[in-house]
């Protein structure tokens, strides 16, 4: 019942100066708004980047060709990966499927308009390796890419620019000169990173050595494992078969690397919750503002109630009552504050994906968080002046006016 009546006595304290409490609670709003709204953007990003790269594939190893190294420092041409060594790795166990790629930029054109696109050499097994789909037309097949034949997959930012919305599949486009048919357009795939596979064109990887770029080695090789839990045991065999291919002898370094999807998760989110972690700290400074701000508001009230704080402890109040009452009105403003903050964050995270075009997303711990940091404030920086109002000489509080 004491501590009901107390809280009581708090509210009605608060009601009788209903402007600057609303400005007090204004600080905390701010405070709170801006952590929720930040962490909201970091979050986002991080399930942007974790979505993009779980689309291309959560059972996809990639192998990288790796320079000679001579000495401490890595140099040369990368030309340590073949076709013959993608060839070796279809036939390992538990995989799927294999995709070497070359790549390339080259300019594509068709009539007058025209783009500067990246160009990949590969196999029909890159679609279902990096789960890619074909919206128009089809795939090519194998017996293209036996035959050097000169077709080509457009992604779909491709096909708008080039062909505005027209059907592109049968007309004839131009890399670096040289005319391909376009035989498929790939369904729309989205942003990923720092460049899109909507801007790409697939061609055979062997048309790509043979006609356009004049190189026999690879980029890279993409390979897909049967399973998830698959991948340690599939990325071991590949360690090995490759180091036997390339007869490196113990104790030498691989001139390849191996990486899977899973370490790129990790190494993103990595990233992400440092970026996220900065966003929420610069905007916790707004937080601290809040508390000095009910600080400051809790000692002006302190000051103008020492009457009544004498008063009160002339007729029998306890010192802790004082205490308690004052502390609890700094807890109320701050806890209200919280609330009201994480509201306003969670609309501005709700605008700023709207209007910004970043996808944000609230997390659990967001909440959680605001709400503790809200009551923390409160009792830190309130226990002050409670603590002052406690320790008043109720004879000189009765004297003051």
């Amino acid at each position: 019942m004491v501590i009901w009546e107390t809280i009581r006595s708090a509210w009605r304290a608060l009601g009788a100066n209903r402007m600057r409490t609303a400005l007090t609670t204004l600080g905390m709003i701010i405070g709170v708004a801006a952590v929720v709204t930040m962490l909201a953007v970091g979050e986002g990003a991080r399930a942007q980047v974790e979505g993009r790269i779980r689309s291309m594939g959560a059972n996809v190893l990639t192998v990288r060709p790796g320079a000679p190294q001579r000495g401490p420092v890595r140099s040369g041409r990368v030309e340590t990966l073949t076709l013959d060594d993608a060839n070796a790795l279809e036939r390992l166990t538990d995989v799927a499927a294999v995709a070497p790629e070359t790549s390339g930029s080259a300019q594509v054109e068709y009539l007058a308009n025209n783009m500067n696109s990246s160009i990949v050499g590969t196999t029909p097994d890159y679609l279902s390796v990096r789960n890619f789909e074909v919206a128009q037309g089809a795939n090519f097949s194998d017996l293209d890419v036996q035959g050097r034949r000169r077709v080509a997959l457009i992604g779909s930012n491709v096909s708008e620019t080039l062909f505005g919305g027209l059907p592109a599949v049968g007309e004839r486009i131009q890399i670096k000169g040289i005319s391909f048919t376009v035989v498929g357009v790939l369904a729309e795939k989205g942003d990923s990173g720092f460049s899109s596979p909507d801007d790409q064109v697939l061609v055979p990887v062997t048309t790509h050595m043979s006609s356009l770029f004049g190189n026999d080695y690879l980029s890279s090789v993409s390979v897909r494992a049967s399973t998830e839990e698959a991948m340690p045991a599939v990325q071991a065999e590949i360690e090995q078969l490759l180091r036997i291919r390339h007869r490196l002898h113990a104790g030498a370094d691989d001139d390849f690397n191996v990486r899977s999807q899973t370490e790129m998760l990790e190494t993103m989110g990595e990233v992400t919750g440092t970026f996220t972690a900065l966003l929420g700290g610069v905007a916790a400074v707004s937080l601290l503002v809040g508390g000095i701000g009910i600080m400051n508001i809790m000692l002006v009230s302190v000051r103008e109630r020492t009457r009544e704080i004498g008063v009160r402890i002339a007729v029998g109040a306890r010192r802790r009552d004082v205490l308690l009452q004052f502390l609890i009105e700094a807890i109320i403003v701050s806890l209200a504050g919280g609330v009201a903050g994480l509201v306003t964050g969670y609309l501005g995270a709700q605008l700023i994906s709207s209007f910004g075009g970043w996808e944000t997303l609230v997390p659990m711990y967001a909440v959680a968080l605001s709400l503790i940091t809200s009551l923390g404030i409160g009792v830190i920086f309130g226990v002050g002046p409670a603590r002052h109002a406690a320790r008043l000489d109720p004879v000189e509080a009765l004297r003051h006016e």
